[in-house]
């Protein structure tokens, strides 16, 4: 019984330390050693770069936020020459980002509408005319109804660039990360006003093409980023 006992104890030790280790070791908290780079990090806000910054949806659902309620997104900058223009680059620039991702699927969304359509000519200047201002004007008007974003965490890096690793010249390089999260509420609205400003400006031959293929905007754009469509 004693043997039993002591066996028990050793097997639930033995599996809290495999727990740990395994936690330790997920993938989205620790650097990625096989990939080559031409920098070395020199010093981080963090000891582990955090999953977030590259997928910051799949990194939210595994770390119990409400993804239902919030969306979440993250923003990297390039490297900069010091620690604090970078995050103050990052903070600027992350909802810019946010609309570009919003026009950008918008843009594919139009390009399945109007592409393989025997109704539509492509090379109808009206169709030129829509796609330039989806490319050049929308992502603007995107970013001014953002509200109601809130930066959760920040993440920086600083980074010696090597010429022996690749890099064009030795220097020093601070990045920055910004996790951000939106209320699903507005910016499913933010994603259904854009859409509209796309088929309001639709030629009145195509404009029923365009309504359709920007209906439901705001839920197929959730569904693109989680791989569904």
């Amino acid at each position: 019984m004693k043997k039993l006992f002591g066996f028990l104890i050793l097997t639930s030790l033995l599996a809290t330390g495999c727990s740990s280790t395994k936690k330790e070791e997920l993938p989205e908290d620790r650097e990625h050693e096989d990939i080559k780079r031409d920098y070395e990090v020199r010093d981080a806000s963090s000891p582990k770069r955090p999953g977030w910054v590259e997928d910051a949806e799949v990194w939210a659902k595994g770390h119990g936020k409400d993804t239902k309620k919030f969306r979440f997104f993250s923003f990297e900058t390039e490297p900069k020459v010091s620690r604090s223009i970078s995050c103050n680059i990052a903070k600027a620039n992350a909802r810019a980002d946010i609309a570009g991702e919003i026009a950008t699927f918008i843009d594919k969304s139009l390009t399945t509408a109007t592409e393989g359509n025997a109704n539509i000519d492509e090379n109808n200047p009206q169709i030129e005319s829509l796609k330039q201002y989806v490319e050049n004007t929308l992502a603007e008007k995107i970013q001014a109804l953002i509200h109601g974003a809130a930066v959760e965490k920040t993440y920086w890096e600083k980074r010696k660039y090597l010429k022996k690793l690749g890099a064009k010249k030795d220097f020093t390089g601070w990045t920055c990360a910004v996790f951000l999260r939106i209320p699903s509420e507005r910016l499913n609205t933010a994603i259904d006003e854009a859409a509209n400003f796309v088929v309001k400006k639709a030629d009145p031959e195509i404009r029923e093409k365009v309504k359709k293929a920007m209906n439901d905007a705001s839920a197929n754009f959730v569904k693109a980023k989680a791989g569904e469509i």
